[in-house]
C-alpha cells in the first residue's frame, strides 16, 4: 500500500478513481494542456490513475486537490532508478507547491524505496518546470532531440535532468 506523504503545505495521498474528474479538470486547463501533448486528458489522467506502471498521488493543498505527482520504477538491478512527473492546475503554480511535493516525493524515493537516482524529463522549452526542478537539486543532463509530440502535432525536444540522492535540496 502507498503511504500518505505530509509536507509543511502539501499533502500527496494517493490517488483513486474518485480524484479522476479533478484531474481531468486541471488537465484541461489550457495551462497545463500545452504540456501534455496530443493524448486526451482522460488518457493522460487514467495513466496516473490507473496504471500499474505507474504510482500517483493526489497533491493537496488547502484540502483541495491541486495537482498530480507520480512516480514509475526501473527494477532492472543494473540501471535501477525512478522517474517523476507532476502537474499543477493554474492558480496553483509559481507558489512552490511543485517543489514542496518534488522533495516529499524523492525522499520517499530515496529512504523509503531505496533509490540512488531520479530522472524528470521536461519539455526543454518549460522554463518554469525547469526552475522548479532545479530548486530542489535536479540538474540537466542532455537534450533529448525531438522527444516528444507536441499539441501542435510536432515533435519539441526535451530535458532530461536527474537527481542524485545526496543532492536533493
Amino acid at each position: 500500500m502507498t503511504s500518505t506523504l505530509r509536507g509543511e503545505r502539501v499533502i500527496l495521498r494517493p490517488l483513486d478513481t474518485s480524484d479522476r474528474p479533478r484531474v481531468v479538470e486541471i488537465l484541461e486547463e489550457p495551462e497545463v494542456a500545452y504540456w501534455f501533448g496530443t493524448e486526451s486528458a482522460e488518457a493522460s489522467a487514467d495513466e496516473f490513475i490507473s496504471d500499474p506502471e505507474v504510482t500517483g498521488f493526489a497533491i493537496e493543498a488547502g484540502g483541495a486537490v491541486v495537482g498530480v505527482i507520480g512516480y514509475y520504477e526501473e527494477d532492472t538491478p543494473d540501471y535501477r532508478h525512478a522517474g517523476m512527473d507532476l502537474f499543477l492546475a493554474t492558480e496553483s503554480q509559481d507558489r512552490g507547491l511543485g517543489s514542496e511535493a518534488l522533495r516529499l516525493l524523492a525522499r520517499h524515493l530515496f529512504d523509503e524505496r531505496g533509490h540512488h537516482r531520479l530522472v524528470i524529463d521536461p519539455a526543454a522549452s518549460n522554463a518554469r518546470a525547469i526552475r522548479a526542478y532545479e530548486a530542489v537539486g535536479f540538474k540537466p543532463v542532455g537534450v533529448m532531440r525531438l522527444y516528444e509530440r507536441g499539441p501542435d502535432g510536432t515533435f519539441h525536444d526535451g530535458l532530461l535532468m536527474d537527481l542524485l540522492a545526496g543532492e536533493l535540496r
